[in-house]
């Protein structure tokens, strides 16, 4: 094969003359190797050239979705979409979905793995949630609770990556609502699933960094006892770290998926170090909590019936468990993604429902006094636990490690809600669509999105002013809005879809239905459950309140008011960016074009 991608064997044999030869193109934006003489004579005899032309003179061919195992917009119009050069695999699925490759497909289920484990982060994520599950249900109610909720959360991220498998693009929750959904009504779901998804990819990099500010404040606290943190201290340094990793995430992605590989590895090493040097280095007599107290000591924290605390626990493994959706915004940067993205997914999952436990059990084995952790003089409960139990110099030490890996979380988040934002623009849901959908020509990366995110994280992070249970309700909202965007379209594919879903490579068989209706039971039972304050009756106050409710459904209910009133008459799902036929005649796929050339045709052949 020459360097220009002339395919000398098939030309030569060919019977047309040779100014007839056939150029195979490779697409620019991606740094996909070239395929190799029998893999382009395979996909040359797949494709169907359009009625009226040849290959002399035209190379566009329909691609046709049903033989991709893809289930795309295009079922719905019954049209085809129009590629005019020879694509691989990941191209011509992507296409079949009806958007371009924009993307460099540099991303492997490895790298796409790292962003999600790092999203995960495990240690630091529990670190972050601790006055949750102690304070709740005690160490027995966090023991029980990680492995109730964390079995459950794997119905839900089974189901989400048989969805990728048959979707794999950047917004495909809200993607997969709009073509599952009932004749009519798939913008409606697909409004709802994104912003359902936005509010809770939007809320992921202030809530981590707050977190990470406050872990930051408190290590200097512990290192200089002289020293007072105050709120302003935090905020600042909260936007220090959204600066930072905004500067990270605007690389390419290349230089993404390195340094994410090097964060998962940090996140691993760190959970071990934990794991053994907690139990092993513990400064008190005895080492460890009896049995007895580790897997029956369900001390409640709340003034709820202990069941109803119990559940209330399960904020930290939901909010923890919630990063391995990252793949499947990554699609469009992965290869081999129709496979790679959901096998991440369930990889992640899966290591998370494990090592988190054996953390949560470490934790229920060594702590000693649970008032003194979650209300402690340092307001960060790892930090109290950390010195609480391996003393000042080495609780400091592994506090510290918790922290680096803190970091990670924040830039893995910043990356995936990047993406969800870019592929929401680049079907104008967003105002200033226009902005968000750009893709950088040097990086290949949607760097406006990212610093759109990290804006709206640095307003959310003003809650932090209000009061600690104000900024407290960013946990509860991420991890809510983000559950009701992942079981949607899941609902959707079990009561509504039936055989419109056509399933991807990756796919449950026949334990799709009964994974999905667990999947969806189990959401639909937690999520009021995590809008309920600790207090109740005469103790609750302004300043003890849960403000999710509030903050999710009012944004929820301006988002769908806004549908209502104006967004109904223009919003009509994803928006096909690509070359299509309507009628046998190719469209171009612009933003407005479409539906005018659409009617246009239909009206001529009428």
């Amino acid at each position: 094969m020459t360097k220009g991608g002339y395919h000398p064997s098939l030309s030569e044999s060919s019977s047309y003359e040779p100014r007839n030869k056939i150029r195979l193109q490779k697409d620019p934006s991606t740094s996909r190797h070239l395929l190799d003489e029998v893999a382009q004579i395979q996909l040359l005899h797949r494709y169907e050239l359009l009625p009226g032309t040849t290959m002399a003179t035209d190379r566009r061919h329909t691609v046709d979705e049903s033989t991709l195992g893809v289930t795309s917009v295009f079922s719905k119009t019954r049209d085809h979409a129009v590629l005019d050069h020879v694509a691989d695999q990941d191209e011509e699925v992507l296409t079949a979905l009806g958007y371009k490759q924009e993307f460099k497909r540099d991303f492997s289920i490895w790298t796409s793995f790292s962003v999600s484990f790092s999203i995960l982060g495990l240690l630091p994520s529990i670190a972050s949630t601790l006055s949750y599950n102690l304070a709740y249900s005690g160490p027995a109610g966090s023991v029980w609770g990680w492995v109730v909720a964390g079995v459950l959360i794997q119905f839900v991220a089974f189901a989400m990556a048989e969805l990728c498998s048959s979707m794999p693009t950047a917004g495909g929750l809200y993607y997969a609502s709009a073509v599952l959904a009932p004749e009519g009504y798939g913008p409606l779901a697909s409004w709802i699933t994104g912003w359902s998804n936005f509010l809770g990819q939007v809320t992921g990099p202030c809530s981590i960094n707050y977190a990470l500010a406050s872990m930051l404040v408190t290590a200097g606290e512990i290192a200089y006892p002289d020293y007072t943190a105050k709120t302003y201290h935090v905020y600042l340094t909260l936007l220090g770290l959204l600066v930072l990793e905004g500067l990270l995430t605007m690389n390419s992605t290349k230089f993404l998926g390195r340094m994410n590989g090097v964060g998962s590895i940090a996140n691993f090493i760190v959970v071990f170090i934990f794991i053994i040097w907690m139990p092993v280095g513990s400064i008190n007599t005895p080492k460890m909590n009896s049995n007895d107290y580790v897997w029956t000591g369900i001390v409640n924290g709340t003034e709820w019936p202990s069941g109803f605390a119990f559940m209330m626990g399960f904020l930290s493994v939901i909010w923890t468990m919630s990063g391995y959706d990252a793949p499947f915004h990554l699609s469009e940067e992965c290869s081999n993604a129709n496979i790679a993205s959901p096998r991440a997914i369930v990889m992640t999952a899966q290591l998370g429902l494990y090592l988190g436990w054996a953390i949560i059990l470490v934790i229920a084995y060594t702590v000693k006094n649970i008032p003194d952790v979650v209300d402690g003089q340092y307001g960060q409960p790892m930090g109290s636990l950390c010195l609480q139990v391996l003393g000042p110099k080495a609780g400091l030490a592994m506090f510290s490690l918790n922290i680096l890996t803190q970091f990670f979380v924040g830039q893995g988040s910043t990356v995936a809600s990047s993406r969800v934002v870019f592929a929401y623009a680049r079907d104008g849901v967003l105002p200033g669509s226009r902005w968000w959908k750009h893709v950088n020509r040097v990086t290949y990366t949607p760097v406006n999105a990212v610093w759109f995110v990290l804006v709206l994280s640095a307003i959310l992070g003003l809650l932090m002013f209000a009061s600690p249970i104000a900024i407290g309700a960013v946990f509860s909202i991420g991890a809510i809005a983000q559950y009701v965007a992942f079981i949607t379209p899941v609902a959707l594919k079990l009561f509504v879809a039936g055989n419109k879903f056509r399933p991807g490579p990756w796919h449950l068989g026949r334990f799709s239905k009964p994974v999905g209706v667990i999947a969806c039971a189990y959401v639909a039972l937690i999520v009021p459950v995590l809008c309920f304050p600790a207090t109740k009756g005469s103790d609750l106050n302004p300043q003890n309140m849960n403000y999710t409710c509030l903050i999710y459904g009012g944004v929820m209910s301006l988002a769908i008011l806004w549908y209502a009133i104006d967004a109904r008459h223009w919003f009509r799902g994803p928006k096909i960016n690509v070359e299509h036929l309507i009628h046998g005649q190719a469209v171009e796929g612009s933003d407005g074009e479409r539906s005018q050339r659409k009617e246009d045709i239909a009206e001529k052949r009428s």
